[in-house]
């Protein structure tokens, strides 16, 4: 093509000029196709690319305050307006529900992994309906097929004896936890521990009930909820004793640290369950600061002390409860709180003037 040009073009130096006008404009178009590749590959790796869900703080400023704008799908530094990361992924469904019959009827997910379940909640079901996928009712033929496999998947579900202890485990402890009036986290707790026992072989030669009321109590104590033997055992068919030994059996073979328990814990239960206001219950929390502080609390138990605590408290405050109706509340004597009572008010003098 220039050969043909040069011919064309008499003067020589406007063919010179032509020449470099020629590949100069081929350079540009060259540098701008390589230019557009790089863009194209860095835009296909940002995409691929899943956003790390570990970013604490803006890489510019070195500040933590960021703020996800939902709008623009990035997340932007409040200190000096970087954005940290862009092109956000939504995680949640495609609609939306404003109230909770609208959410279940859009829910196209099954329910959580949960390890109060044997298989977790991951295992498939086959309901009783005998329909098909657009509700109609399946042939006669088909109805006795779908009945045997019905039959085979409840089979299968408990495999072995491991997974009949543990699906007659897990109900047993969710039972309990529904007496009690537990939380999930506590229901969650108690049969993490018991998975663990089973793993540890801890259960041959015990009754499933006691060692499912230990892990309760053992859930309770490391979630700080407060539980007595005495409440555990009247949720569940064994006895305190048994409850007991179960629970420093597990504690020693799986080697657990449980934390005391505070007198303060039960203080608020008590004056719940006796129907007292705040200030009973202020007052008794300070009464059982002023015994930690002179030792008081030591080598005594906690329902006993917080008892008669809350006993003082009553009586500085005007209920007037008795002390038969707290000893039924905590679970211990009239005689113990009579006697812790006398220990508070012996050493702490200053009680009669608040």
């Amino acid at each position: 093509m220039i050969e043909i040009i040069d011919y064309a073009i008499e003067d020589e130096k406007d063919a010179e000029d032509l020449r470099d006008w020629l590949d100069r404009k081929s350079k540009e178009r060259v540098a701008e196709e390589h230019q557009r590749k790089i863009l194209k590959e860095k835009q296909v790796k940002e995409e691929n690319t899943p956003l790390s869900p570990t970013i604490r703080g803006c890489p510019e400023c070195g500040s933590s305050r960021l703020m996800k704008d939902y709008e623009s799908a990035e997340i932007v530094c409040m200190g000096c307006g970087y954005v940290v990361a862009a092109k956000l992924a939504d995680q949640g469904p495609e609609w939306r529900a404003f109230d909770a019959e609208q959410h279940a009827k859009r829910a196209r997910a099954g329910a959580p992994a949960t390890f109060t379940i044997h298989d977790k909640g991951l295992s498939t079901t086959i309901d009783w309906h005998d329909r098909d996928v657009f509700g109609k009712r399946l042939p006669q033929g088909q109805k006795a097929q779908i009945y045997r496999l019905r039959k085979w998947q409840r089979r299968i579900r408990v495999s072995d004896a491991t997974e009949r202890n543990l699906a007659v485990a897990l109900s047993e402890i969710s039972k309990m936890a529904n007496n009690l009036n537990l939380p999930k986290n506590i229901l969650e707790t108690a049969s993490v521990i018991y998975r663990k026992a089973v793993k540890e072989h801890l259960i041959r030669g015990r009754s499933i009930q006691g060692i499912t009321a230990a892990t309760i109590y053992v859930a309770c104590r490391q979630c700080g909820v407060t539980r007595t033997l005495e409440d555990i055992s009247q949720a569940s068919p064994v006895s305190k004793k048994e409850v007991g030994r179960s629970y420093r059996f597990l504690v020693k073979q799986l080697d657990y640290f449980i934390k005391p328990v505070k007198p303060s814990q039960y203080v608020t239960k008590f004056c719940n369950q006796l129907t007292m206001q705040g200030k009973v219950e202020e007052i008794a929390h300070k009464i059982l600061f002023a015994a930690k502080e002179l030792k008081l609390t030591s080598g005594r138990g906690p329902t006993g002390i917080a008892a008669a605590a809350s006993y003082i408290a009553a009586i500085l405050t005007g209920e007037r409860k008795t002390q038969t109706e707290i000893a039924e509340i905590a679970q211990v004597t009239e005689v113990t709180i009579r006697n812790r009572y006398k220990e508070l008010v012996e050493h702490l003098q200053f009680i009669t003037y608040l």
